[in-house]
C-alpha cells in the first residue's frame, strides 16, 4: 500500500526510516490479529524498534533539525495525567504505541513522531543500535526493577532477544554471575557471547530441576530472576529458584491465567514484580552506546530490504538468529 508522505505537526517531526527491528510482538499481530485486549480492526503499519534521519521538524521544535540521525521512542502519553507527574509514563492508559492497535507502527520510507520522544544519535552510534535501543530499554527498565546491583547473582529465563539484552544490562550494573536458561543450544551460545557466566539448556526437566540446576551452577540461589519466556512451568522455576528475600520480574507475557507456586514466593518473602515496557531509558542507553560500555551489535543476525519484508517476517516467524533488522533506505549503502 502506497501512503501519502505525512505532514508533521508543531510538536512533531518527519522521518525517513532507516533501521526498522522485527519484534516478536509484531509476528503475533501478524499471525494472530491480538495481543491480550489488543486487537487489530483495521490495516495496521507494523514495527516499533526503530531509527531513521530528520526530514523536517515541525515549528514549534528546537532540539532537532533537518539531517540529525535519531533513535525513536515508540511510546508517547497523549495526556498529562499522574503517571507522567510521577515520571512513569509507561503506564499512563492514554499512551500512543507504534504498532499496537489502533495506532500505526514505523516499518515505512516515512513517519512522523513526537520530537520530544526522537532522541539524536551521537556520531559513533550506528543506526542498527539505535533501533536496538528499544529492546534494550526493556533490559534497563527490567534490571532497575529487579535491584541488579554490584555482585548480585542473576537468573535469565530465555536466551531469545529480550533474555539476551537482560544479560548485557544485568553485567553492566555490576552483576557478579549470570545463568541464562533456553531450550536452544544456540540461542544459549548467543548468551554466552554476549557475557552469560553459565549457560543452562532446558530438556524434560521439572521446575524444580531447573532451580536445583540453576544453584548447582551459581553455587547459591540467585539473589533475582529475570523471567523472559511468559511460560508457566518457567515462571514455576524462576520462583523455586529464587533466593529467600529476593526478586523475581516477570518480563515475558503469556497466558492470562498461569499456576503458580505463590506460597512458597510468600512464605521465602520473593518478591514479584511486573514491567511494561519501560520509561526514561532511551538517553541511559544512549549514553551507553557511546561510550561503548555496552555492546548490541551481536544481536542483529539478519538484514533484509524493506521491499523482503515478508521474507524477514518468516525468518522471525520461524526462530532464525536474533534480531531480524529491515533496512527502510535504499539510498544508503552502510553495512
Amino acid at each position: 500500500e502506497t501512503r501519502p508522505i505525512p505532514e508533521p505537526g508543531p510538536n512533531e517531526v518527519l522521518l525517513r526510516m532507516h533501521s526498522v527491528g522485527i519484534c516478536g510482538s509484531d509476528v503475533h499481530y501478524w499471525q494472530h490479529g491480538r495481543i491480550g485486549d489488543f486487537v487489530v480492526q483495521n490495516p495496521m503499519v507494523l514495527g516499533h524498534e526503530a531509527s531513521g534521519t530528520v526530514v523536517k521538524v515541525g515549528s514549534g521544535v528546537t532540539h532537532l533539525k533537518p539531517g540529525d540521525r535519531v533513535a525513536i521512542e515508540p511510546g508517547v502519553p497523549r495526556e498529562m495525567d499522574e503517571f507522567c507527574k510521577t515520571g512513569r509514563y509507561n503506564l499512563s492508559p492514554t499512551i500512543f504505541f507504534c504498532a499496537t492497535p489502533p495506532d500505526d507502527g514505523n516499518l515505512c520510507r516515512y513517519y512522523k513522531h513526537s520530537a520530544s520522544y526522537c532522541y539524536k544519535l551521537p556520531d559513533n552510534v550506528t543506526f542498527e543500535e539505535g533501533a536496538l535501543i528499544e529492546p534494550l530499554s526493556v533490559g534497563i527498565h527490567a534490571c532497575k526493577r529487579a535491584g541488579v546491583t554490584l555482585g548480585s547473582k542473576v537468573f535469565v529465563s530465555g536466551s531469545g532477544p529480550i533474555g539476551l539484552v537482560n544479560v548485557i544490562v544485568a553485567k553492566m550494573m555490576g552483576a557478579a554471575a549470570v545463568v541464562v536458561t533456553d531450550l536452544s543450544a544456540s540461542r544459549l551460545q548467543k548468551a554466552k557471547e554476549v557475557g552469560a557466566d553459565f549457560t543452562i539448556q532446558v530438556k524434560n526437566e521439572t521446575p524444580q530441576e531447573v532451580a536445583s540446576k540453576v544453584e548447582g551452577v551459581l553455587g547459591c540461589m540467585p539473589d533475582i530472576t529475570v523471567e523472559c519466556t511468559g511460560v508457566q512451568a518457567c515462571i514455576q522455576a524462576g520462583i523455586y529458584a529464587t533466593h529467600s528475600g529476593g526478586t523475581l520480574v516477570l518480563v515475558g507475557l503469556g497466558p492470562e491465567m498461569v499456576t503458580v507456586p505463590i506460597v512458597n514466593a510468600a512464605v521465602r518473602e520473593v518478591d514479584i514484580r511486573g514491567i511494561f515496557r519501560y520509561c526514561n531509558t532511551w538517553p541511559v542507553a544512549i549514553a551507553l552506546l557511546a561510550s561503548k560500555r555496552i555492546n548490541v551489535k551481536p544481536l542483529v543476525t539478519h538484514r533484509f530490504p524493506l521491499e523482503k519484508a515478508l521474507e524477514a517476517f518468516e525468518t522471525t516467524k520461524r526462530g532464525e538468529g536474533v534480531k531480524v533488522m529491515l533496512k527502510c533506505d535504499p539510498t544508503d549503502q552502510s553495512p
